[in-house]
C-alpha cells in the first residue's frame, strides 16, 4: 500500500511522515523527491526545468520505484510529496492501480497565512523563494482537484503528532 502525503511546502508532509511510519505497522518512508535528485544528477543535464516533476521520466520512475520496493519488503510506503498538476497525479495514482498498489492518498493543508509563516521561520531548511512561489499553485490545485481526490487533514492548529495520528486512523479504518 502506498499512503501519499500530498500539500504544499511547509504543510507539515516531512515532519508528519516518519511519525505516520511509526504508528503502522511494516511501513517505510519512501522520499520521491530522490528520484528527481537522480534525474538532476545525469550528465549532459536533462532540458532545463524550474521542477523536476516536470520531467516525463521522474512520475513512472516513482512508480517503479515504489513497486520495486514493495516488491522486496512488502507493507506500506509513506510517500511525503507535493504533486500538484492534475495530470501528473494521474499518471502515478493509474500507475500504481495497474500494479495492484492500493493508494491512500492525504492532503495535509494549512491556511495561506500560516504557510508563509512556516517557510519564513523555518529554522532547518532557511526561508525559501522555491516554497513560496508553490502557495498560489497549491491554492488553484485545492481549489479545483487535489482537495475532492484526498482526504483533507487540517495541519493549521494541530501539531504533526496529531495529524500523523489521524492519518494512521484514517489508513486502519479505509
Amino acid at each position: 500500500m502506498i499512503v501519499w502525503l500530498n500539500g504544499t511546502h511547509g504543510a507539515g508532509k516531512t515532519t508528519t511522515s516518519p511519525l505516520v511510519q511509526r504508528l503502522l505497522p511494516d511501513s517505510r518512508v519512501f522520499d520521491a523527491e530522490k528520484v528527481g535528485e537522480t534525474l538532476m544528477d545525469i550528465t549532459p543535464g536533462l532540458p532545463e526545468t524550474d521542477n523536476f516533476q516536470h520531467w516525463p521520466p521522474w512520475r513512472p520512475l516513482v512508480v517503479e520505484t515504489a513497486r520495486g520496493v514493495l516488491d522486496y519488503t512488502g507493507g506500506t510506503l509513506v510517500v511525503p510529496m507535493t504533486v500538484l498538476v492534475e495530470q501528473y497525479w494521474r499518471e502515478i495514482s493509474t500507475g500504481f492501480a495497474q500494479h495492484d498498489i492500493p493508494v491512500r492518498h492525504f492532503v495535509l493543508h494549512t491556511d495561506q497565512d500560516t504557510l508563509r509563516g512556516r517557510i519564513e521561520g523555518d529554522t532547518v531548511m532557511g526561508p525559501s523563494a522555491f516554497r513560496m512561489k508553490h502557495l498560489g499553485p497549491y491554492a488553484e490545485a485545492a481549489r479545483t482537484w487535489l482537495h475532492g481526490e484526498a482526504r483533507v487533514i487540517d495541519t493549521t492548529h494541530v501539531t504533526p503528532a496529531q495529524a500523523a495520528l489521524q492519518i494512521a486512523e484514517a489508513v486502519k479504518r479505509w
